[in-house]
């Protein structure tokens, strides 16, 4: 017998009756209702999350920010709402719970009524975090509950990227407002810097002023020194300035009082003395009796005669120098008289005329003393008044040289602190010019480095702002650059079920296939041939079936594919792979074989890496993930629907290739050895049959 013919009659005993060929039918049909109702059920679920019901409970009591009103609860609910991701109904906390409990809703989102007054707690002293409490039931489903977590996110980062956004506005337009300040401070480092110049100038001038103060305060000190015995010595000459004052008024009244009648009696002595004159006339008719009596007549003494009209003036009364003088000038003139008279007898009558002329100026001058009398005694009247003023003026000098006195020494203590102060102020000027240098040097540095600052804060318009806000915000965005994208949730899943279902359908096939045949073995007696007839029926079964399986993946449930060709290539090397492990099983351990192969599927199942990464599995499993054959046929169907690399699906096939071969030597090894000997267990029927 051939190999065609093998498998001919292999067929042909599947199909000998009615009831054969729907068992094979149904058995065919199995890894197609598997994949594809599997796939179907999970093709998108995320586009009918609109249908998933969920609550919403918003408590918030809103909260006020920058003097304005917000409510940040409701603006949640109503863009939670309006975005229509689930079947949104907002009610009361009592509803909400109730409904998760009995199944009305999946999930329920609830919005403090602080929520508000904590998202604007970050611009206060006391910040607190906003929180979103959901309430799920693991009863309704468990992916429900992943579904709430990760719309709760997704609120999250919305409510984020909100409150970031203002946060980040006021955060820029603060500092828009801190560069036009600095801007200012700029300004006004300039100035500090002009004025700390300035200053700078006035300090020097000052330190040289309070220097040259500090001298004369020495000066001064030193000058003070002696200031107390010096007032002393003041006080006391006008205590005797004070003393003879008032002793000089004292006189000068009683003199104005003497001379009150003085003109009275000048006017008198005029009067005299023009009698005088008159009786010169007579004297002149006796002068020869004059004559005759000269030579006994002695000279008149001016000094005793001055005496005696003083001594004969009224208490008081005293004549002027100009008086004084004229009488004696006339005393002289009598006595000279007197002597030409006694030497020139003869000219009697000239000298008589020459006396009588005299005593006319006598007489003149008599009544001139006589006029000046009355100005002579007002002058002493004023001389009086003044000298009384004099006294008073010279009392308060007194007194005041007194308190000067008094002074003297603590002017002189304080003469010697203000030398000492004005010598500290003279250092501190020195220390006040050097410090306002600096202030000057430090002024300008400031005015440079607030101006280099200024700088580094950009200039802003306020859409630059509002774009810079919202970047800050939310300042990552992820891209998407799969360079290997599945369409959806279903395809994503494809790869994984289609394994699952070549291994079902070889699995399902080998309870009505016979791994090899009995009657071949002992009438043809060539291994081989018979190990590939035996394989042959379920490999072109199964590309019937992965066949099937494409046209359902994608054409009736529209799952993309990038490579069809080398994608159905993969599903038939995986099918036939498959149908020589479980052939394998089945010709070296026979019924339980047949069983072992279920034990495999099941544990594929768990170390394929169809659903969850490889790397989440425990250690023992995720060993096995590489040793199985279904990680690489789920592997290979991601690289060729998916559009991935090539090199990666060669490798795979070669690993799919040597299970294959290994699985075909077993057999062929098992074979061989039955076509030469048989045992028991060869004889004894098997369970499956």
């Amino acid at each position: 017998m051939t190999v065609p013919s093998l498998v001919r009659a292999e067929l042909a005993r599947l199909t000998a009756t009615p009831l054969a060929r729907l068992a094979f039918i149904a058995l065919m049909i199995v890894p197609l209702l598997y994949g594809g109702a599997y796939l179907w059920a999970n093709r998108d679920p995320y586009a009918k999350l609109d249908q998933v019901p969920a609550a919403i409970v918003d408590q918030d009591a809103g909260a006020t920010l920058d003097g304005d009103r917000v409510d940040y609860g409701k603006d949640v609910a109503k863009e939670a709402i309006d975005g229509g991701d689930f079947a949104w109904k907002e009610t009361t906390a009592a509803d909400a719970r109730s409904g998760v409990r009995n199944g009305t809703y999946d999930f329920v989102v609830t919005i403090p009524h602080d929520f508000s007054e904590s998202l604007v707690s970050a611009q206060s002293d006391d910040p607190k975090r906003a929180e979103l409490v959901m309430t799920t039931a693991d009863t309704n489903s468990y992916l429900a509950s992943t579904i709430a977590e990760q719309a709760g996110k997704t609120m999250r980062t919305a409510v984020a990227e909100r409150v970031g956004k203002q946060a980040a506005s006021t955060l820029l337009l603060g500092l828009a407002d801190v560069r036009d300040s600095l801007g200012d401070a700029v300004d006004g480092a300039g100035q500090l810097a002009s004025g700390a110049t300035s200053a700078a100038d006035g300090a020097a001038s000052l330190a040289d002023g309070t220097a040259k103060l500090s001298a004369g305060a020495s000066e001064l000190a030193s000058g003070t020194a002696s200031l107390p015995s010096q007032t002393a010595q003041l006080d006391s000459g006008a205590q005797q300035v004070a003393s003879g004052a008032s002793t000089l008024a004292s006189g000068l009244q009683t003199a104005q009082q003497q001379t009150a009648a003085l003109p009275e009696q000048t006017a008198q002595l005029a009067d005299g003395a023009s009698r005088v004159a008159a009786g010169n006339a007579t004297i002149a008719g006796i002068v020869d009796s004059a004559n005759q009596q000269a030579s006994a007549v002695q000279p008149i003494d001016a000094a005793a005669l001055l005496a005696q009209i003083k001594a004969n003036l009224p208490e008081g009364v005293t004549l002027t120098q100009e008086q004084q003088d004229a009488i004696t000038a006339e005393v002289g003139k009598a006595n000279a008289l007197g002597a030409q008279t006694k030497a020139t007898l003869g000219d009697a009558q000239t000298k008589v005329d020459e006396l009588a002329t005299g005593s006319k100026q006598v007489s003149d001058g008599a009544a001139q003393l006589a006029a000046a009398a009355p100005t002579l005694s007002n002058g002493i009247a004023s001389a009086s008044t003044g000298a009384s003023k004099l006294a008073s003026g010279s009392s308060q000098v007194a007194a005041g040289t007194s308190k000067l006195a008094a002074a003297a020494p603590t002017l002189s203590s304080g003469a010697a602190s203000l030398a000492d102060g004005s010598a500290s102020a003279a250092s501190g000027a020195a220390r006040l010019s050097t410090g306002l240098d600096e202030v000057e040097d430090g002024s300008k540095q400031l005015a440079t480095k607030l101006d280099q600052g200024r700088t580094k804060i950009p200039a802003s318009t306020a859409s630059q702002r509002n774009d810079q806000a919202s970047v800050i915000s939310d300042p990552v965005k992820v891209g998407d650059d799969n360079i290997a994208a599945a369409s959806n949730y279903g395809a994503g899943l494809a790869p994984f079920f289609i394994s699952l279902a070549a291994w079902i359908g070889m699995y399902a096939l080998f309870l009505i296939l016979k791994p090899i045949s009995k009657r071949a073995i002992t009438a043809v007696r060539k291994p081989l041939r018979v190990v590939l007839g035996g394989w042959l029926t379920p490999a072109l079964l199964g590309v019937v079936q992965m066949a099937a399986l494409f046209l359902i993946v994608r054409f009736a449930l529209d799952l993309d594919v990038v490579h069809a060709g080398s994608t159905v290539a993969v599903m038939v090397l995986a099918s036939a792979t498959f149908a020589a492990i479980i052939m394998a099983l089945n010709v070296l351990l026979g019924s339980v074989g047949q069983f072992l192969g279920l034990v495999l599927m099941l544990v594929q199942l768990v170390t394929a890496g169809g659903t969850f990464p490889w790397q989440t599995l425990p250690g023992p499993l995720a060993a096995l993930h590489f040793a199985l054959p279904m990680t690489y046929s789920v592997d290979a169907l991601r690289q060729t629907m998916y559009g991935g690399s090539f090199a990666a699906v060669w490798s795979d096939a070669g690993v799919l290739a040597c299970w294959l071969l290994g699985a075909l030597l077993v057999s062929y090894v098992v074979t061989s050895r039955q076509t030469r000997s048989r045992t028991l267990r060869d004889l004894r029927p098997s369970l499956i049959g």
